[in-house]
């Protein structure tokens, strides 16, 4: 069983549109976004960051906004829910706030005896809030958003399998153990993880398969401190039959991806070097950020990109 995993680092979805989604979290949510920077991979398309002020890994949601892509559709083989922490008694508050500021999908649940918010981002992502007394992360305190009623972090994901045995075998490998079960649905957790420390397995087995799009989670990213941690566990994840992509730099943390057996693509992050790599702390999610490989696009990305508030 590994020990190098502390938790969640962040979980990245995609959206439609980019001023849209920066609103909702940071106006909506009170998030802060920590970095304004393209995608590796279609550099015409922002990747934006939001989480707490410096972006600590257990506290990054992530987007893809691409224009005019299509409405994903929910089933299994993807992350359902990504839950976020509050503190107690400030479910009401957020009620409150979410029917003045238009959310939608927003309903009171009971998950493992804790008290939970369920709402929906603006492409029908599933989001909860939970209230969490023992969480001691501090939240991002210039979001608009009373200290005492801030969104600390993750508590947990949620995946939507059609038989969650694998997966769940293999969190257990990952170092995460049962700690509960519900119906169809079985808790794991760490031990002395970053706070981000749940992962909640729903086995849907007449469910039909999701379908990517904007609203979807595209992966999950796991945690560990550093390159030489991150090698230990690719190094354990090959041995045991995962195919492993090499360790891939993605300026603010180095990241491996591999294919769970529910379909789901996970991520191993390391916690180095962070946000502040390139823009001081005071400053962060500012300016755009680009890779060193698409620096000669700047002028044109300055002038194509949507514009956005903040």
């Amino acid at each position: 069983m590994l020990d190098q995993i502390k938790g969640l680092h962040h979980v990245t979805s995609m959206a439609r549109d980019a001023r849209q989604n920066n609103e909702f979290f940071t106006q909506k949510l009170g998030q802060r976004r920590v970095k304004k920077t393209v995608n590796f991979d279609a550099p015409d398309v922002y990747h934006l960051y939001y989480g707490d002020e410096t972006g600590t890994p257990g506290s990054v949601m992530t987007y893809f906004p691409f224009p005019n892509i299509g409405k994903g559709r929910h089933g299994v083989g993807e992350v359902g829910t990504t839950v976020y922490s509050v503190p107690e008694g400030t479910l009401g508050y957020w009620e409150k706030r979410f029917a003045d500021e238009g959310v939608a999908g927003v309903s009171r649940e009971v998950t493992f005896g804790e008290k939970r918010l369920a709402f929906a981002g603006p492409d029908g992502d599933g989001f909860a809030l939970v209230e969490d007394k023992a969480d001691s992360r501090a939240p991002w305190a210039k979001g608009g958003i009373p200290v005492d009623e801030a969104i600390r972090g993750f508590h947990s994901v949620s995946l939507q399998l059609k038989d969650g045995g694998a997966t769940e075998e293999l969190l257990k490998f990952m170092g995460y153990e049962e700690i509960e079960r519900s119906g169809n649905v079985r808790r794991l957790a760490l031990k002395n993880g970053n706070g981000a420390d749940v992962v909640d397995i729903e086995s849907l087995p007449t469910a039909a398969f999701a379908d990517l799009g904007a609203g979807s989670v595209h992966h999950v990213a796991f945690a560990v401190e550093n390159r030489a941690k991150q090698l230990e566990v690719r190094k354990a994840l090959m041995d045991t039959g995962y195919g492993v992509t090499p360790v891939i730099d993605r300026d603010y943390f180095w990241a491996i991806y591999f294919r769970t057996p529910g379909g789901v693509l996970f991520e191993v992050a390391t916690n180095e070097p962070g946000f502040d790599r390139d823009e001081d702390t005071a400053h962060l999610g500012e300016a755009l950020k680009l890779p060193t490989q698409h620096q000669h696009l700047r002028s044109h990305l300055e002038q194509h990109l949507q514009k956005l508030e903040g």
